[in-house]
């Protein structure tokens, strides 16, 4: 996991915020795509592509804050 350590906080902060949020009108396709997934429609593999594309940012982003020890109520 020490390359995990090695990822850049600003890299991950602002992937984690454009990738993360885009398109940020209507609404961020990481809400929606999570909205389809708990809804049970998630089936398409572009909708599948489209979670993992846009939920990779926040999730080494949490990673990397539970690495850190910033998350340790949740560990």
């Amino acid at each position: 996991m020490s390359w995990l350590d090695r990822l850049p906080w600003g890299l991950l902060l602002i992937g984690s915020f454009t990738l993360g949020l885009a398109p940020f009108v209507p609404e961020p396709h990481l809400v929606e795509k999570l909205r389809m997934l708990f809804a049970g429609t998630l089936s398409r593999p572009l909708d599948i592509f489209d979670l993992c594309l846009h939920a990779a940012f926040p999730l080494l982003l949490i990673l990397r804050l539970l690495r850190a020890g910033w998350l340790e109520f949740i560990a």
